[in-house]
């Protein structure tokens, strides 16, 4: 065959072939839901620097938003009611993924898809709540990063303990209503208390006036510190908080960073705009055909610890140069 024939030839055969087939065409449009139980509203600092870093972390994998993916974000503001809600319109739109922000986030989403890829960021126990059979091998549409792990709690009694020797009880304060596995943060607390010659107690508490009475009857008892857990209610309420434990002047420790930089006395827990982050490794690989079944979940790596020097002054505080050496951030 002449070389202008079977050019005149395959012209003629690829103008009959469909458009999308002739043209090189970008990925597709991927679709992720984003369901954030976050207190914060969705223009609070707090609530952009997470959602940043997850959008940092898609784009290092090459996934940029309004080129091939479409990101879909549902705010539930700690009503565990409204996720229900929400998670339904989210599996409406049928994403590709979606990203579960708690584990109240994950319990609503399992009620309404088995299918859909989940993967959870700030997630405490998930296979005491059904959400994956094991951590090395998850058998579901769930996987993720777990933001809790047993020695943190001795972290938090070690604080309390080097900044005020003398504290002997230290109250668990959360909210049973918005963090359903309050019981793993007691059981961890409670075991490694004897080590640190301190006993624990309990104080949940659901709303500001179940707030104000707990902190304010447990002030009144000597040797007292405080343990706040990680939950929406307490991020909420952290300004009220932050407040009780200064006018009953307990030492407290947060389980954010930003409890400190909003005045708390110091804080020590996982770095969750990094887990934001890392969330796109596991969005990437399903992307690239994974199943979340077979993706195992992570343990926290990176931790950080911000101590307000200005409310250590206030409760007449000092603190030891030892603990000052580990933090991540000083507050004047």
């Amino acid at each position: 065959m002449r070389r202008c024939d079977f050019i005149t030839l395959f012209t003629g055969a690829v103008a009959g072939w469909p458009l999308a087939a002739r043209a090189q065409q970008p990925d597709r449009m991927r679709r992720i839901g984003v369901l954030m139980m976050t207190g914060n509203p969705q223009d609070d600092p707090e609530s952009r620097a997470r959602i940043a870093a997850l959008r940092q972390g898609l784009d290092k994998f090459g996934w940029t938003a309004d080129r091939n993916i479409q990101l879909d974000y549902r705010w539930a503001r700690g009503d565990a009611e409204r996720a229900q809600s929400l998670a339904k319109e989210l599996i409406a739109l049928q994403p590709d993924v979606i990203v579960a922000h708690t584990t109240t986030a994950c319990i609503a989403l399992k009620r309404e898809t088995s299918t859909i890829p989940v993967v959870f960021v700030n997630v405490v126990d998930p296979i005491g709540n059904g959400l994956v059979v094991s951590l090395a091998r998850p058998g579901g549409n769930f996987t993720g990063l777990i933001h809790f792990e047993p020695r943190m709690a001795g972290k938090w009694l070690e604080m309390l303990k080097e900044v005020a020797p003398s504290v002997a009880r230290v109250a668990i304060l959360f909210s049973p209503k918005t963090l359903p596995s309050h019981g793993v943060y007691e059981r961890a607390v409670e075991a490694a208390a004897p080590s640190f010659a301190i006993t624990t107690i309990t104080a949940p508490a659901n709303d500001p006036a179940e707030i104000e009475r707990a902190i304010d009857a447990f002030g009144r008892l000597p040797s007292g510190g405080l343990i706040v857990l990680p939950d929406v209610t307490t991020v909420v309420h952290r300004g009220l908080i932050i407040a009780l434990a200064v006018r009953n002047r307990l030492p407290a420790v947060y389980p954010f960073g930003f409890f400190a930089r909003d005045g708390g006395l110091m804080s020590y827990g996982v770095d969750t705009d990094d887990r934001f982050r890392q969330s796109a490794y596991f969005i990437d690989r399903i992307f690239n055909g994974a199943k979340p079944a077979d993706l195992p979940v992570q343990m926290p790596t990176k931790f950080e610890v911000i101590i307000n020097l200005k409310t250590a002054r206030a409760l007449d505080l000092q603190v030891p140069p030892t603990l000052l050496a580990t933090a991540d951030e000083l507050i004047e």
